[in-house]
């Protein structure tokens, strides 16, 4: 077993904490929603022969506090840049899955854009969309990814869903006609109520506080408008049994990237690195490896 090391990050006065491990060219590592650092230790000792690994627990989960405001995915990805700069010190690579493939799209994307206004400097509007990084341009922070179970994409809708969601506004509806003030404590007690927590999803009925307004913030953004701004090599490594991010939204993230790859993995779901670990670091080895 590689030396593992845990260590904490300063963000803003909020502790992060992330474990080091392995040797060579670094690769952070990102959780998704509800997990921490530790589903991921076991891949990232798999591979620490070739990368320096980082794996810190995002706010709110593992051993990192939750935020003392509700976060966005901006917020996560300040944090994850902050982190490559005054960790990391220098251009990465990056393994993200679930939720972390949220922060990671937003963070490719948004980079992207800063590389498009420095380098775009001069260039006319007809030249290229405002905005548009210019093909094969990007942040150097941030060299290859791979995606494992990204969400981000909007999902299908089922009838449960806009009935439940059509309860919602008739529930909130009397507590509209309020002045301000009123109103804020009589949705935040409604928001408390059992009935209005039955009808969120299975993770949402788990959290309160300033965790639960943060995941409403996450998940009510969809990312596929940051796919064009994505000039990245980006691998989506899918377990054809993904449950949570299921094969069709893949397909659709492949779609919207320039320069994206979608490999399959067969008898795997939306945990792919956990469900067949030994083909899945097989694929990590040989995208990291290649063009080294």
């Amino acid at each position: 077993m590689p030396e593992e090391n845990t260590h904490i990050f300063n963000y803003n006065g909020l502790p992060v904490s992330y474990h080091k491990t392995g040797t060579g060219s670094p690769l952070l590592m990102l959780h998704g929603w509800g997990s921490s650092s530790r589903v991921m230790l076991q891949l990232a000792h798999s591979i620490s022969d070739i990368r320096t690994c980082f794996v810190p627990d995002l706010p709110g989960f593992g051993a990192t506090p939750p935020p003392e405001a509700p976060w966005g995915i901006d917020d996560y990805t300040d944090l994850v840049r902050a982190f490559v700069r005054e960790v990391i010190g220098g251009p990465t690579d990056v393994l993200a899955h679930s939720f972390g493939g949220r922060i990671t799209l937003k963070w490719a994307a948004r980079s992207g854009r800063d590389t498009s206004s420095e380098a775009g400097a001069g260039s006319s509007f007809d030249e290229r969309r405002e905005g548009e990084a210019p093909a094969g341009v990007h942040s150097p922070e941030l060299l290859k990814i791979i995606i494992t179970g990204g969400a981000g994409m909007k999902p299908k809708r089922s009838f449960s869903y806009y009935r439940r969601r059509a309860t919602a506004m008739v529930l909130k509806a009397p507590f509209m006609l309020l002045p301000s003030t009123l109103k804020v404590k009589a949705l935040n007690w409604l928001r408390s109520t059992s009935i209005w927590k039955s009808m969120g999803s299975a993770d949402y009925q788990k959290l309160d506080g300033v965790m639960r307004e943060t995941f409403v913030r996450t998940v009510s953004e969809h990312l596929e408008y940051c796919l064009p701004d994505i000039s990245h090599e980006v691998l989506l490594l899918w377990g054809r049994e993904d449950q949570a991010t299921p094969w069709y939204q893949a397909e659709r993230m492949e779609k919207g990237l320039r320069n994206g790859a979608l490999v399959g993995i067969e008898r795997a779901g939306h945990y792919a690195f956990l469900d067949q670990p030994d083909r899945f670091q097989r694929i990590v080895r040989a995208f990291l490896v290649d063009g080294q």
